[in-house]
């Protein structure tokens, strides 16, 4: 009954896209319209995964929960984007919708900064959508701060405001 924490495998990327397109549909559906999150589908996101680590998997780390032999949450982490050798950025956290409020989404949060500390930055940082207000809630009870920072990005149609947070290592 309790998770476990493990790198990810080639395997494992088809269950994070369909993972993930849960996880984004139930965080997101309160402030977000269901055509914004209609795409792409779990299959689309799985490929986008296979994708993203054949490109970015020499410096970037995926980590998988797996409770009762099923995925239910993974992380991602890797170089800031914004180009800071100091500041590692925690990509995603994505829970199952059935998993949250169970501890896992903490467990990966803790595992992602030991990680980043291993790698010798000094500094995180993470984008988290300005509307998602359980998510906000979450970094900012783990140490992570606002650093007034503000950015755009498309979910799905939908222009979305994102705000960067941080946290020393």
């Amino acid at each position: 009954m309790t998770v476990t924490l493990r790198p990810a495998t080639a395997a494992d990327l088809m269950a994070v896209g369909a993972l993930h397109q849960r996880s984004r549909m139930a965080a997101y559906s309160s402030f977000l319209p269901a055509g914004a999150l209609a795409r792409p589908t779990p299959e689309e996101m799985g490929r986008y995964w296979v994708e993203r680590l054949t490109w970015e998997g020499a410096d970037h780390r995926m980590t998988v929960a797996v409770r009762d032999g099923r995925l239910v949450g993974f992380s991602y982490l890797g170089p800031d984007d914004a180009g800071d050798p100091a500041t590692g950025l925690l990509n995603a956290i994505h829970l199952a919708p059935d998993e949250r409020g169970r501890g896992t989404g903490r467990a990966l949060m803790v595992d992602a900064l030991a990680a980043m500390r291993a790698r010798g930055w000094s500094r995180a940082a993470l984008w988290v959508l300005g509307e998602n207000a359980s998510a906000r809630r979450f970094y900012e009870r783990g140490g992570w701060t606002a650093t007034g920072e503000q950015r755009d990005e498309h979910v799905g149609a939908a222009l979305v405001p994102q705000l960067r947070y941080a946290r020393r290592l």
